[in-house]
């Protein structure tokens, strides 16, 4: 039997040695634990190792000492079980980084506090990248998130080891409050419809289209009900009011192409990206129920835009 919050690591002439690895949020560590560390590997003849988790192993333990060292630490161990979020790695960003676009390690540590050891299918990783160097890794992360000038791009799917996985895009352009919404609905699908299979097993067995499909209506769903929706703004900043009908009441679902007769307060509830094309046209009444009550082509009509010519615009940004 193992030893409380220990891996086997090596067997050599029938003697066993231990490893335990402490969590470190983000691997940001303050100087005297790291004097703690090395005290503790000094006085049980250990050696430190750093992994690619951001944190720092304790290897080459005695069965016997184990228990003592987690005393002498004062620490949590990074890892509860097989399967569970693993880790979350995050790179410096804003903060320590001149390329950081965004501010990575206050989204990655959120992110590490909302779910650092939460029970999943199979083992979960996340990572977050303050620019497109990903220094992070996210594209070979379960979901990464990835920094640019415009906000916060997510991927899924992703893994390394031995049966490597590059992650798929699956939207852009998100703020932090979005991006953590975002993540939440991914792991809500996940737990809810995956057996015992990594994100991006899981992904291909189903399929990308279907999975992107899934939950990005239940994003944009619960973007337009929130109190303040989280896709909230036109490109001009001014506040948008949700308006009825949309996901739940209308004849458009997520998905579906739109079309002359489809109705502008479904689209933009499905769809809340169209909302800048719309004002592009001359269409600026987005939070008045009766202007939203009407179809594109009809509001084409009334504004004297080619409905064409629209409609070419609105499926461009779905």
């Amino acid at each position: 039997m193992l030893p409380k919050g220990a891996n086997l690591q090596k067997i050599r002439d029938g003697k066993k040695t231990y490893a335990v690895t402490p969590h470190i949020p983000g691997g940001f560590v303050k100087a005297k634990d790291l004097r703690r560390y090395a005290d503790v590997a000094e006085r049980y003849g250990a050696v430190l190792k750093l992994t690619s988790a951001q944190r720092i192993m304790i290897t080459g333990l005695k069965a016997e000492d184990v228990e003592k060292v987690w005393d002498d630490l004062g620490m949590q161990p990074a890892i509860g079980f097989a399967n569970c979020v693993r880790s979350v790695k995050i790179c410096p960003g804003i903060a320590f980084c001149k390329r950081g676009k965004q501010d990575s390690i206050k989204l990655g540590l959120e992110l590490d506090k909302r779910y650092h050891k939460k029970e999943m299918p199979s083992r979960m990783k996340l990572g977050v990248a303050g620019c497109p160097n990903s220094c992070a890794e996210v594209h070979i992360k379960d979901i990464g998130l990835l920094a640019t000038d415009k906000g916060w791009d997510v991927y899924v799917g992703g893994s390394a080891g031995s049966h490597p996985r590059l992650a798929d895009k699956l939207i852009e352009d998100l703020t932090h409050d979005e991006a953590l919404a975002m993540v939440e609905i991914i792991v809500r699908y996940y737990q809810k419809h995956a057996d015992i299979e990594r994100v991006g097993q899981f992904i291909d067995r189903i399929g990308f289209k279907k999975f992107k499909a899934d939950v990005l209506a239940e994003f944009y769903q619960e973007s337009s009900q929130a109190t303040e929706p989280l896709v909230s703004q036109s490109a001009d900043g001014e506040k948008l009011v949700p308006v009825a009908g949309g996901l739940t009441e209308g004849a458009l679902v997520f998905g579906d192409k739109i079309d002359a007769d489809s109705v502008i307060a479904d689209i933009i509830r499905i769809y809340p990206q169209t909302i800048p094309v719309f004002r592009s046209f001359g269409m600026g009444c987005l939070g008045c129920p009766s202007a939203t009550a009407e179809p594109v082509a009809k509001a084409a009509d009334i504004h004297g835009v080619d409905v064409n010519e629209i409609l070419a615009a609105l499926n461009k940004v779905i």
